[in-house]
């Protein structure tokens, strides 16, 4: 398996972005709805007898239409019990179309060539605000020209019908509040900042580390006025991050993300970590650059203080010949035991 590295320059220090890039409208959301249904017109890829579900759901359709058939005496295999999914965007109007997702809860083997019955869609408070029908598509052929990778989950493209809306009236509300994305004392202090100074009065107030209450200026309505917030420039601090995908081996992290001294083992690689004033070539190591040194006879890191970073381990971990999953293991351990104050995320 090919195994990836990446590094994204994400600097600390503060860089101007845009309100909308970095906080969300409360209340203005995606609503997730979901239903089940079957998808009929399979050749004989369907569920098999042992999906009782697919039986007495195909018996109970029938008798919708008069048709009197016991589920034990149904041997179809063209049919398939799915259960579809879809996201409502927010203000979805009466007659929008949106794609859902179709998956077998069954032993279906494919539902290639599928065709979903009219479905209700329901949210969480049981209520129905879409129907959906139409063919399943599931993708096509994967790369070496065989069957897709997943033949029992499709798409139905605008197969999705809103019927009921989810009303949001923004438009003669007074005030409104902006969701940080990422908690931040000092971010929702500067997103408070640079709507005053926009507007050159005090319609923006941090309540906490993560929401902006927002007062609508009397010469505005609502929507004018957010439309105005989201275009406003903000300083902004990044949170640093180290993000690890552990099935492909790939590792984000930023450049400047500091380690602590530590020594740690990990198989029959020992790694020292130590920062030091002006940084040696010992006999027998080798130089990455001028501010870091690898010892290759005790597997000892030296680097310049202020530039130990997560960028550099890697690398020098990556010249002693360690592998992407013992670089993943040393990181977490690096984590576990405080030498790596940014956030770690595994995937």
């Amino acid at each position: 398996m090919k195994y990836l590295l990446l590094f994204l320059l994400l600097l600390s220090s503060l860089y101007a972005t845009k309100i909308n890039d970095v906080s969300n409208i409360v209340g203005v959301r995606e609503n997730q709805i979901i239903g089940y249904s079957l998808v009929v017109g399979l050749q004989k890829t369907g569920d098999g007898t042992t999906s009782k579900f697919t039986l007495q759901s195909i018996s109970n359709m029938l008798k919708a239409m008069n048709i009197d058939m016991r589920p034990i005496d149904i041997k179809s295999k063209n049919v398939a019990a799915v259960v579809v999914t879809a996201t409502m965007k927010p203000f979805a109007r009466q007659g929008d179309k949106f794609d859902i997702v179709v998956s077998s809860i069954g032993d279906a083997k494919s539902l290639e060539g599928g065709t979903l019955l009219m479905t209700p869609l329901k949210g969480v408070d049981g209520k129905i605000y879409a129907l959906a029908q139409g063919s399943v598509s599931i993708g096509g052929r994967n790369s070496r020209g065989g069957a897709a990778s997943h033949p029992t989950t499709g798409m139905v493209f605008n197969g999705g019908f809103i019927e009921r809306e989810i009303n949001i009236d923004l438009y003669h509300q007074e005030y409104a509040t902006l969701s940080l994305k990422d908690a931040d004392f000092k971010n929702a202090i500067s997103v408070q900042k640079a709507i005053n100074s926009f507007y050159n009065t005090q319609v923006a107030v941090a309540t906490d580390s993560r929401s902006v209450k927002l007062k609508c200026p009397k010469n505005r309505s609502m929507i004018e006025f957010l439309a105005e917030v989201q275009d406003i420039d903000m300083n902004y601090r990044p949170k640093n991050k180290i993000i690890i995908n552990e099935r492909t081996g790939t590792i984000v992290a930023g450049v400047d993300i500091e380690l602590k001294p530590i020594i740690l083992t990990q198989g029959d690689i020992t790694v020292k970590i130590v920062a030091q004033d002006n940084v040696s070539t010992p006999e027998g190591s080798m130089a990455v650059d001028k501010n870091l040194v690898i010892g290759l006879n005790e597997n000892e890191i030296y680097t310049k203080k202020g530039t130990t970073t997560v960028a550099n381990l890697v690398r020098s971990l990556q010249k002693m010949g360690a592998t992407p999953k013992d670089v993943i293991s040393i990181l977490e351990a690096m984590k576990s035991a405080g030498s790596i104050s940014a956030d770690l995320e595994v995937i």
